[in-house]
């Protein structure tokens, strides 16, 4: 499933969620940079969170880690999910909590995923990379103040495009459901592949950990009162 769109309009603009967009694409084009000169297998390593590594040292430098590895991305694939989940959730989201607040929460979220990426992958020696740990932070928060909305998706069958309108509990409880259900799955897998201990594939535990950070936060961090849409009804809110 493709999310394309919700049916949530925002009253303000989305300052700072514009401004993580175009950092992590100004990152990445960075990493693009390294890579044409041999380097980007470097920088990933230097500023990715390595779970051995940051367990092992434990200093100034691995701590940045868990910031500075929410910029980095894999690949277009890997930027292009992120950035598209971030603007479609991100806007309503830093409305109800404002540009510092939604900004601090963001960057909590991340951080809780990293090191719950960690505490299930502790022997991982392969970098963890990308948004998705701050942005599943961002759905958490979303699925709780927009209990009601719908979102716009893309299901392909077979090739063949199907774009349907599915509530966002829904859409985004399969999503969460999945990460746990994959993260257990991964833990199963290494307890028979002694060899995948050593290394991680998607991160599934530090989405998880991320969601739960920002279903646990939103609420400390929301504004407690906000002019809604008028042209929206009311019930697609949580109040």
């Amino acid at each position: 499933m493709i999310p394309l769109k919700d049916t949530i309009p925002s009253s303000t603009f989305p300052f700072v969620n514009w401004m993580l967009i175009a950092l992590n694409v100004v990152v990445f084009m960075g990493e693009l940079s390294a890579d044409a000169h041999g380097q980007a297998e470097a920088l990933i390593s230097n500023f990715g969170v390595i779970p051995a590594r940051f367990l092992y040292y434990r200093d100034a430098h691995e701590v940045s880690t868990l910031i500075t590895s929410m910029f980095l991305h894999g690949g277009w694939a890997h930027l292009f999910s992120n950035m598209l989940a971030l603007y479609i959730f991100g806007d309503n989201v830093e409305d109800r909590m404002g540009p510092v607040r939604y900004l601090i929460f963001y960057l909590i979220c991340g951080i809780v995923a990293e090191l719950t990426h960690i505490f299930f992958n502790a022997n991982s020696t392969m970098p963890s990379i990308g948004a998705s740990g701050a942005i599943a932070g961002v759905l958490g928060a979303y699925l709780l103040l927009y209990p009601h909305a719908r979102v716009f998706t893309l299901i392909p069958v077979f090739f063949i495009p199907f774009f349907v309108e599915i509530p966002a509990v829904l859409f985004l409880g399969f999503w969460f459901i999945s990460q746990l259900l994959n993260g257990t799955l991964e833990i199963v897998h290494t307890i028979y592949s002694p060899e995948a201990r050593h290394a991680a594939g998607i991160a599934w535990w530090a989405h998880a950990g991320g969601f739960i950070a920002g279903a646990l936060l939103v609420w400390p961090f929301s504004k407690s009162e906000r002019k809604m849409p008028k042209k929206y009804p009311d019930e697609y809110y949580a109040w």
